[in-house]
């Protein structure tokens, strides 16, 4: 027999949900981290000047931009641990999923912020970078001190786009038994075989709608105050 709809359950649901939000949290925040450093790897190759470089980080780039989430996800899940038995004889099956999981998410998130890591600095120009050897700063400082600043700037948007889609991307967690946020909630129904599916998945959407809103403000204020800080300066 069909339950009636319970506004109450939504409640209920959010109190079972909340706990779990800082797996989805760290799977974010070991994702941006690992996917920074991967992308910027990738990014200097993109600059570099040796063709098979450069080559090799567009064919990187495309490859990761074109796979499914999901699909890049099961062959992370699967496929890792085969290459770790075959060649280095261990079995890493007992490996904690989150793990996986943000390897899966850090890969396909590399090559978003790589373009966008890219085109930031595009949108700066030589010519500054020039006009700052010239005044007598080192390549290092120029890039960190006159560069790095603008093309973050103008990087803002985007990242704050790739951010929200790396949340969404998150939830599909879940599939290889992950227990997040999203996890957490397919156990709830389950657990009531099948009943209040639509109370906790609006719980679910309730979560999501909040974190995407708290991180397009915090980009938003980002932006806002950052380029006024860049009007002042000219």
């Amino acid at each position: 027999m069909r339950r009636p709809f319970s506004f109450v359950q939504i409640w209920r649901s959010l109190l079972q949900l909340l706990p779990f939000i800082g797996v989805t949290f760290a799977v974010m925040i070991g994702t941006i981290v690992l996917g920074l450093l991967i992308s910027i790897l990738v990014v200097k190759q993109k600059f570099s000047k040796i063709g098979f470089w450069n080559l090799a980080a567009d064919i990187y780039i495309h490859i990761l931009r074109c796979t499914p989430s999901i699909v890049l996800l099961f062959i992370v899940y699967y496929g890792i641990p085969k290459l770790f038995l075959f060649f280095l004889g261990v079995n890493i099956n007992f490996w904690p999923k989150i793990i996986f999981v943000t390897i899966a998410l850090s890969l396909l998130y590399s090559a978003q912020l790589a373009e966008i890591i890219r085109s930031s600095f595009n949108a700066v120009g030589k010519g500054q970078y020039e006009a700052a050897i010239s005044c007598g700063l080192s390549p290092f400082q120029a890039i960190f001190r006159i560069i790095v600043p603008q093309a973050i700037v103008s990087a803002l948007p985007n990242l704050g786009n790739s951010l929200i889609s790396l949340l969404k991307e998150g939830s599909l967690a879940y599939t290889i038994g992950l227990i997040d946020v999203m996890g957490k909630g397919n156990l709830i129904i389950s657990l009531n075989y099948g009943g209040y599916a639509l109370e906790t998945y609006i719980a679910l959407a309730i979560i999501y709608w909040c974190v995407t809103l708290i991180i397009e403000r915090t980009f938003r204020f980002l932006e806002k105050k950052y380029s006024k800080g860049r009007m002042n300066v000219s």
